[in-house]
């Protein structure tokens, strides 16, 4: 069984040590140094923790790395500097219009077989690795695999794309763009559902306690535009709460549009189906739900509370921790970048749990 390396002593034995004379305190932010992220960062998208990412995933420089959430191409240009040339980054994204801004920006490396780019949903990550001839059935297990749930900053500043209340534009917010067969969009989902279920909604993924009052208000005002559905919220809500409320709502809608926690709740299983033993999986989330589906899984290989254990009390789990407290973005990538103030990095390393004969009490 291959064991993790262990992250280097900083502060607290638990608390990894990220990129060169960089510490991660015992908050999980890092002190600095390390890889510049401003590098990588273009109008369309800045990667965030892109240092820490690099320090924590990579164990092979000739290694197959995927990225299964491309976006701007940001984390993917950041593995290619720091791999060698036998190595190769594979990139997902369901939205053809990040796929073909990746693909100019890494024209060179996917000219020279170091990157392919493969338009899918990453919950689909094996299936779309294999029809590329890769993966475990093509003896070409993944060493690292990266998930960034964010959206990205370009899908978020385009207004027509319906994702932010600062900006009026259509209330879309499908992440995989291109019209009928992308799906519903979220004024479409308003006009399908009653005000109880999309009180259920707006309270299962923005955890907003106003979500009934606010749905109410939602169904009336039957908003086109996201800014009819801000002005919706606004009337329910008092004044203070405003941006809260709007925020967690908007997350609500997108989430629910994308199916983002059922196509999460696939993409985890897949990235440790596809990864050769001793591979990590480098988990970045931006809020609770999403963060609190990585813990688990990352600690259990399951989503249940309920830990299997072996016949000594030991549990079994496909992952040994790389980071056992999410790793956050330091001040000084925050002011920089402030969209990077929510995200949280957990990495775990995959293990073949023992045998029967190979258990240990204790072990």
């Amino acid at each position: 069984m291959t064991r993790p390396r262990r992250p280097r002593r900083a502060d607290r034995s638990d608390v990894p040590r990220v990129g060169p004379g960089s510490d991660v305190g015992a908050d999980g932010a890092q002190g600095g140094g390390g890889v510049d992220a401003l590098r990588y960062a273009t109008a369309y998208h800045a990667p965030v923790l892109a240092a820490e990412t690099l320090d924590l995933l990579i164990t092979d420089p000739a290694g197959l790395y995927v990225d299964g959430t491309l976006g701007g191409g940001g984390h993917s240009a950041a593995l290619l500097d720091a791999l060698g040339e036998g190595a190769l980054v594979v990139g997902i994204d369901q939205d053809p219009e990040a796929l073909a801004t990746a693909r100019a920006r890494l024209a060179d490396a996917e000219a020279a077989g170091r990157f392919v780019a493969l338009e899918g949903n990453f919950g689909d990550l094996g299936a779309l690795l294999g029809r590329a001839g890769l993966g475990p059935a093509h003896d070409r297990p993944a060493t690292g695999v990266l998930l960034d749930l964010g959206v990205s900053s370009h899908q978020i500043d385009e207004a027509t794309r319906g994702f932010a209340f600062s900006a009026e534009g259509p209330l879309d917010m499908r992440m995989a763009a291109g019209g009928t067969e992308a799906g519903e969009t979220a004024a479409d989902l308003i006009a399908r559902l009653d005000a109880d279920a999309l009180a259920d909604v707006i309270y299962q993924y923005g955890e907003e306690r106003r979500s009934r009052a606010i749905a109410r208000a939602i169904k009336k005002a039957a908003p086109t535009t996201t800014a009819e559905l801000a002005d919706a919220v606004r009337a329910s809500v008092p004044t203070r709460e405003e941006v809260k409320s709007l925020a967690r709502v908007f997350q609500a809608l997108r989430i629910a549009v994308n199916g983002e926690m059922d196509v999460l709740e696939r993409a985890l299983p897949a990235a440790l189906d596809v990864l050769a033993d001793g591979g990590r999986l480098a988990v970045m989330s931006y809020h609770s739900l999403e963060d609190r589906r990585a813990k688990q899984f990352l600690k259990t290989g399951r989503f249940t509370a309920q830990v299997e254990k072996d016949f000594y009390g030991n549990p079994i789990t496909p992952w040994a921790p790389v980071t056992r407290k999410p790793v956050t973005a330091s001040d000084a990538e925050i002011a920089r970048n402030p969209r990077a103030r929510s995200a949280r990095l957990r990495v775990a390393e995959k293990q073949t749990p023992p045998g029967p004969s190979e258990r240990r009490p204790g072990a």
